[in-house]
């Protein structure tokens, strides 16, 4: 069982809450409500952010000191809607909002993961006519096997989940956001994730 903190308790992070707590792991889950996000990170293990990416290095470089030394899993984009509300642009090209996160935090572990998918695959990749695959980004080895361990209790197979490497190659998996509104004007609004078929 690990502590878990999920800061934001919107679809993503209340859908990742739950399925965590399912899991067997000790979760809490952070609303917008002054100092909750502080508690919950001082006491937690691993920190979920699952908050809106255009706020989120504002929020989290705001616990710095709470954040010294944990796991922070961001699954969050950073993006400009559109006026239809979906992603038409990012707010930190040629960079990412890890990177931004991890340079802000050097004494957190950012792993970057589960952000090239509706929220939905998140929790229950295999409802997917076809194996999807969820990416990892970070500096620290440990970590990254940490967050794959969670992945694992969250129904992802070992083989569905790929090392890309260094916190920069988060800058490769944010950008596919930029998918994310064709497909759903194509299409609708059905799960799906972005994979590699080989």
């Amino acid at each position: 069982m690990t502590t878990i903190a999920v800061l934001g308790n919107g679809r993503v992070g209340g859908n990742l809450a739950a399925a965590l707590a399912r899991a067997g792991h000790e979760v809490t889950a952070v609303d917008r409500t002054p100092g909750a996000g502080a508690a919950a990170a001082r006491t937690a293990r691993i920190v979920i952010n699952a908050t809106p990416g255009a706020g989120s290095l504002e929020r989290l470089a705001a616990l710095r000191e709470e954040l010294r030394g944990k796991i922070l899993v961001d699954v969050s984009n950073a993006t400009v809607d559109g006026p239809d509300g979906l992603p038409a642009d990012l707010i930190y090209p040629g960079s990412s909002l890890a990177e931004q996160l991890q340079d802000a935090l050097p004494q957190t572990h950012v792993v970057k993961t589960l952000n090239t998918m509706l929220f939905p695959v998140m929790t229950a990749p295999a409802t997917l006519t076809r194996a999807p695959d969820a990416f990892l980004s970070g500096e620290d080895p440990q970590a990254k096997r940490s967050v794959r361990d969670l992945l694992v209790d969250l129904g992802w197979r070992e083989e569905w989940i790929t090392d890309l490497g260094g916190i920069r190659t988060a800058r490769a998996t944010e950008a596919a956001i930029l998918f994310v509104p064709h497909v759903i004007r194509s299409s609708g609004f059905a799960p799906f994730a972005i994979s590699i078929t080989r």
